[in-house]
Order: C-alpha cells, then structure tokens, then sequence
C-alpha cells in the first residue's frame, strides 16, 4: 500500500465511525482523531513517510507487528497499547480499516457508558 493511500483511507474510516472528530492539538504536521475527546488516530509525515499510529490491544498488537514488517510499536506513543502503521507491501485496505475500527472500539469501551456513540460489543459485527 502506497503512503497516499494508508492515509487516505485511514481518514475515510474514521468519517465513517459515529463520534468521530478530527483534531490539530500538536500543530498542522499532525492529525489526530478523537471519540468524545478521547485519541483514537493519529496521522503524520513528520518521520519522512505517511504514517498512522492507532490502539491496539496488547497481544494484538505484538501479533500484528510480528505478522507484519509494517507495522512498529506506537511512534511517541505507549508501546504495549499502540501500534504504528507504515505503508507497504504487507498492509491490505482491508486491514487497515479493521484497525480503524479495533482502535476506536477500545476507546469507546473506556468511556462511560452514557457518552459512548456505540455499543462497542456490537458496533460493526455486520460488515
């Protein structure tokens, strides 16, 4: 996968998701997605290529960065809790919208229940 298109569809996804909001705390050279205030998605170029840096479950993501090459511990972030996606050969679109969507159910899960845009036990089993 291209470096235009990881970041391009990463961002498509998250228009997609309900809550979802598109921040600029760190200035215009990064991009970061939040669910009810809450980081879900960050985006930048700042290391030299597109990259998108997401949540992931401790055992997922140890999984995913030994499965795929592409994919290193979070860039500036937890290492247990995030991953960080580059492009490349091994990343599929299809991956990278799962990831998406994994990234912003584990923050949804953390929010109380009233402010949750979804019911993430359930929330896009039917795609």
């Amino acid at each position: 996968m291209q470096e235009a298109e990881l970041a391009a569809l990463a961002a498509r996804r998250t228009e997609e998701l309900p809550g979802s909001e598109l921040t600029h705390p760190f200035g215009e050279d990064w991009e970061v997605w939040k669910v009810r205030g809450r980081v879900f998605m960050l985006q930048t170029e700042i290391t030299g290529e597109s990259i998108v840096i997401l949540k992931a479950a401790p055992e997922d993501g140890k999984a995913l960065r030994e499965a795929h090459p592409d994919v290193t511990p979070g860039y500036h972030m937890n290492k247990k809790h995030w991953i960080t996606v580059h492009p490349g050969d091994t990343i599929e679109p299809g991956l990278v919208e799962d990831l998406v969507t994994e990234s912003y159910l584990l923050v949804v899960e953390g929010l109380p229940r009233r402010q949750r845009p979804v019911d993430p036990a359930t929330f896009g089993r039917d795609r």
